[in-house]
């Protein structure tokens, strides 16, 4: 099948000059599949947020990537693709998506913030477009790893709250598709090789210390890295139970939980513990050996 992606350029404002602009690519060909046609047009809204507002992203029906490179002299070769929260309902689009690519950025890491389609659809998994959009989104950057001098074996995903389940499923259902295959880019592993949840929601049955069943914890699941704080409305224990599935299931793990700073600290500095999230996940990449070590 011959592909003909859409591609456009748009101007990167991410709290600081950033790359001059950055290529935005559809994931689909067509249609996503699935689609209905069932949402007004897209659009962007801001809303309070913790330190300034956030822009948020509603009706997704045209799932894409935005593509952020870090400068030639600091590239690692590395990409993690972030996927913004928002309960599966609307995308935090700065505050979790472009703020925490400039961050990656600086690490010498390409980021890729993926649009995914919210809100929720009638009559199926809150989660399985959003999977459809994100193993997808995997396949796609990996297929470019040569044009965009990736190393296809350093190439992760990094997701907060509804995003952080999405990059949990995504990372432990690369074994089969949620959609069938429509083209080579789908012959592409989605298996991320190492992956960041920070504060990840919907992780365990309501009520009880056992992972839902989307989420496929086995000893080929990723590295993964986890920080919540421990005042989390949405609770730290579900990373803890990820945490010691991947533990048994003998798959390197490191987990933080702070003693306060709530849900959906993001990147901004709110003067909690968990502000420090960053750092502690620059040394666990170092360590893993995603990123050089200094």
């Amino acid at each position: 099948m011959e592909l003909c992606f859409s591609v456009f350029l748009v101007v990167a404002t991410i709290g600081g000059p950033g790359p001059a602009a950055s290529p935005t690519l559809d994931l689909w060909p067509a249609a996503p599949p699935g689609e209905k046609g069932e949402f007004p047009a897209e659009k962007m809204t801001e809303q309070k947020g913790p330190v300034r507002p956030i822009k948020i992203i509603s009706n997704v029906t045209k799932p894409a990537i935005t593509v952020f490179r870090p400068a030639k002299d600091k590239d690692t070769h590395a990409a993690v693709l972030v996927c913004p929260g928002g309960g599966y309902n609307i995308l935090a689009w700065d505050h979790e998506g472009t703020e925490v690519a400039e961050w990656l950025n600086s690490l010498g890491v390409t980021a890729v913030v993926l649009k995914y389609r919210v809100p929720r659809r009638k009559d199926q998994p809150f989660h399985l477009a959003p999977l459809m959009d994100a193993q997808r989104a995997m396949s796609l950057v990996r297929s470019k790893a040569k044009e965009w001098d990736l190393d296809p074996k350093k190439i992760g995903i990094l997701g907060f709250s509804a995003g952080g389940h999405l990059a949990a499923a995504t990372a432990t259902n690369f074994d089969k598709r949620a959609y069938e295959p429509i083209d080579d880019i789908d012959k592409v592993s989605s298996r991320p090789d190492f992956a960041v949840l920070i504060y990840p929601a919907y992780l365990v049955e309501k009520g009880k210390d056992t992972l839902n069943p989307e989420i496929h914890v086995t000893k080929e699941s990723p590295p993964t890295f986890f920080a919540h704080a421990n005042d989390d409305g949405v609770t730290p224990e579900s990373s803890a139970v990820m945490y010691l599935a991947l533990k048994r299931a003998g798959v390197p793990a490191e987990l933080h939980i702070y003693r306060s700073g709530g849900h959906g600290f993001g990147m901004r500095p709110t003067g909690n513990p968990s502000a420090t999230w960053p750092a502690r996940c620059e040394e666990w990449l170092r360590g893993s050996g995603v990123i050089p070590k200094r």
